[in-house]
């Protein structure tokens, strides 16, 4: 199983959806009947019409409510997930899936991310200490019993080793969701996305809820910049989308260009953004999120209490105002 998850994670178009048959609404895997239930239909019509009488339609529906209404987060508890299985992205960047009540949804709305922790020891006190980071899930916050963490694992990352030391069936404690940008259907004709490193996975987020909405017409246009080709993360899932969807458009770039290159080269600039993004207008919203370089060259960082702080950088000499630009 772990190795069809790797392959399916390099390879699939729609790998981070459908990992394991029978997981999400895309898997073509049959339902089977219980074998139990099969035993209780044989065991005569008198069960069959009591169950789904009148009198028991109300009941019936009030346990398929309950059942929707199942979430596995908790913003005020940390909540242990168990790991399913991992796979490598690239060189330095691996996908992590989580398990829980299959039941369940996570909880998730778009755009938010959640808070995991792990203990780094004790305080002086003796009572555990802990690093807490937050990340933002890329699986459907539709799929039930599961979610997936695309994360980059540097070399002095307290956090990201932490996970990198992980094996199938080890815990992760999990706060959340915490809400980020409040995506609805068509709130912007056209949104823009410049995304950096692991900085696509709230980008990814939106696009997907975008595009599984045949009632969404928004137009999306994403620039995705990375150090080299083999730094660009979930490229092919991009490419498939972007290719059955002419609502989104990709363009990458990259710092270090390989010779068979077609993309950009170099940091993210003034012709790119003017060429790849839409205009400023009350009608358009851009969307950012990368390393602080990056946040810094392009839009400036959030103030020191996390608000979305001052516009400077590229986007404002472009002519974009605070109102257009969100900073993840």
């Amino acid at each position: 199983m772990a190795t069809f998850f790797k392959r399916l994670a390099r390879a699939s178009p729609i790998a981070l959806n459908n990992v394991f048959p029978g997981q999400n609404k895309y898997s073509s895997t049959p339902f089977r009947i219980p074998f139990g239930a099969i035993a209780a239909v044989s065991g005569g019509i008198s069960y069959y019409y009591y169950f789904f009488s009148s009198s028991n339609l109300v009941h019936l529906d009030q346990i398929n409510e309950d059942s929707e209404s199942k979430v596995a987060l908790n913003p005020d508890k940390w909540i242990k997930f168990k790991l399913q299985d991992t796979a490598r992205v690239s060189h330095n960047t691996q996908l992590f899936r989580f398990s829980f009540d299959p039941a369940a949804k996570l909880g998730l709305d778009v755009a938010s991310c959640l808070l995991t922790r792990a203990p780094i020891g004790q305080d002086a006190e003796g009572q555990p200490k802990y690093v807490i980071r937050p990340y933002t899930p890329i699986s459907d916050p539709d799929s039930k019993g599961y979610f997936d963490l695309l994360i980059k694992v540097y070399p002095e990352g307290k956090m990201s080793q932490h996970f990198a030391s992980l094996k199938p069936g080890d815990v992760v404690e999990v706060k959340g969701p915490i809400e980020k940008l409040r995506y609805s259907p068509n709130m912007k004709k056209h949104i823009g996305m410049i995304a950096g490193g692991t900085g696509i996975t709230p980008m990814l987020q939106v696009i997907e809820a975008i595009l599984k909405n045949p009632d969404d017409k928004t137009q999306v246009s994403l620039i995705y910049g990375n150090v080299s080709p083999d730094d660009i993360l979930l490229k092919q899932k991009l490419d498939i989308l972007a290719t059955s969807h002419p609502n989104l458009k990709v363009f990458y770039t990259v710092d270090n260009p390989s010779k068979n290159w077609r993309g950009g080269s170099g940091y993210i600039s003034k012709d790119m953004v003017v060429k790849g993004l839409p205009g400023p207008s009350d009608d358009t919203l851009i969307l950012v999120c990368g390393p602080p370089g990056m946040m810094k060259h392009l839009s400036g960082d959030k103030a020191k209490d996390r608000s979305q702080g001052e516009l400077t950088g590229l986007l404002k000499d472009v002519g974009y105002t605070e109102q257009m630009v969100y900073k993840f």
